[in-house]
């Protein structure tokens, strides 16, 4: 986590040189290097509640698991405002030295205040460990590459491209109502336990995964069915992203929690490492297919192509684990 921290301080500090100076390659290398930073504090976050969540505290886990998925994404579409204010407010070099200073700042009090050895396995792990030995694990991440790979295929390019082109949004409004929309995500994120049967008393497991990927996949279908009517083309859109968004972040929300109950409590971060090296690799495909696709076939396509990675993301989910059977460690 404390390496995560100050790697996004290095990014940010890359982005301070003079405009004359911020190359395309150098401004993607900013970009990786944050990238690398985020995923590093997020497995470290999500590892560490295992070892504060006894076993037997199931559906303990799942509450703080789902809060910390839901406040992290409404963080994220927050951002988006904060750093728009900023860019307005001080410009973009200024900007940059704010946030560096307020994460430096955040990154000391780490270094002080977090236990050094919370999380640290008795073992040191050599690199095959890396990959997971736990079928239940490695079935989940395939699920997790299709289920981002769906979101991404359509949302990434393919609609912010579609409505500015197509239907004339400025930039502004688009970039406003995703951040709005990743601000909703969350927050369903952060309620999902209590949506998904928790309150009365039961944990989510693999058959769960299932159902709830089943109504998903029928979102994108939806919208690009009803993409070729006579209704409004904004109104179908805005409608169905509500309907998507909602169901996606039960969706992710749920995966969240079965990674870390999957996971080995010495060395949780190695199994959720690498189930987020499966979802940056879905998010890497759905964002090549969504420009690919988009110039040669069209927003539509990308919707189809979305739905039909939902369908293989619910029949992978089937052969998760289901409530009172013995995970599988080793295959």
């Amino acid at each position: 986590m404390n390496i995560g921290l100050a790697l996004q301080v290095v990014a940010l500090g890359m982005l301070m040189l003079p405009s004359s100076a911020l190359t395309v390659a150098w401004v993607m290398a900013a970009q990786g290097l944050s990238g690398i930073a985020k995923d590093l504090n997020k497995m470290s976050a999500k590892s560490a509640i295992k070892f504060l969540v006894t076993d037997n505290a199931q559906g303990t886990l799942f509450r703080w698991v789902a809060l910390l998925t839901g406040s992290k994404n409404a963080l994220k579409g927050a951002g988006f405002f904060l750093g728009g204010t900023l860019l307005v407010l001080v410009g973009f070099r200024t900007a940059m030295v704010v946030m560096a200073a307020a994460l430096a700042i955040v990154w000391l009090i780490n270094l002080i205040a977090l236990q050094s050895d919370l999380g640290k396995s008795a073992s040191k792990p050599k690199f095959r460990q890396v990959f997971s030995k736990s079928s239940a694990i490695n079935r989940l991440s395939l699920c997790r590459l299709f289920l981002f790979a769906s979101r991404d295929v359509w949302f990434v390019i393919a609609l912010p491209v579609y409505l500015a082109a197509t239907l004339g949004w400025e930039f502004s409004k688009v970039g406003g109502f995703m951040a709005i929309w990743i601000i909703g995500y969350g927050a369903v994120q952060a309620i999902a336990p209590y949506l998904t049967g928790l309150r009365a008393g039961r944990v989510p497991d693999g058959r769960d995964a299932m159902l709830w990927a089943l109504p998903l996949a029928a979102a994108p279908a939806l919208i690009a069915y009803t993409l070729n009517s006579q209704f409004e083309a904004e109104l179908i859109l805005v409608g169905g992203l509500l309907l998507f968004g909602f169901l996606f972040a039960i969706n992710s929300s749920l995966h969240s929690y079965l990674i870390v109950s999957y996971a080995d409590r010495d060395g949780a971060s190695l199994d959720v490492g690498f189930y987020y090296m499966a979802n940056a690799m879905g998010r890497l495909i759905g964002t090549l297919l969504s420009g690919w696709l988009y110039q040669v076939w069209g927003l539509q396509a990308c919707l189809w192509i979305s739905a039909l990675f939902i369908v293989v993301t619910a029949a992978l989910s089937i052969s998760l684990p289901r409530s009172g059977s013995t995970l599988p460690t080793t295959q």
